[in-house]
């Protein structure tokens, strides 16, 4: 499996409490910090829920 490497370069403040508890199930607490997880599916359908509030790149592991 591809790493990935996601930022929150978005706040939650004013976003739905779906998208906070996706965020911090993602482990993002603070604005431009690194969390990197494994591409799976889970993982992946939680950032095409706050795709609007975040980046991720992905590296070869």
């Amino acid at each position: 499996m591809k790493k990935l490497v996601i930022r929150q370069v978005r706040s939650s403040i004013g976003q739905p409490e779906k998208h906070r508890r996706v965020l911090a199930g993602l482990g993002l607490r603070k604005l431009h910090r690194p969390v990197f997880h494994y591409a799976s599916p889970q993982i992946m359908g939680m950032l095409n829920k706050v795709c609007h509030l975040v980046v991720w790149e992905e590296r070869s592991s």
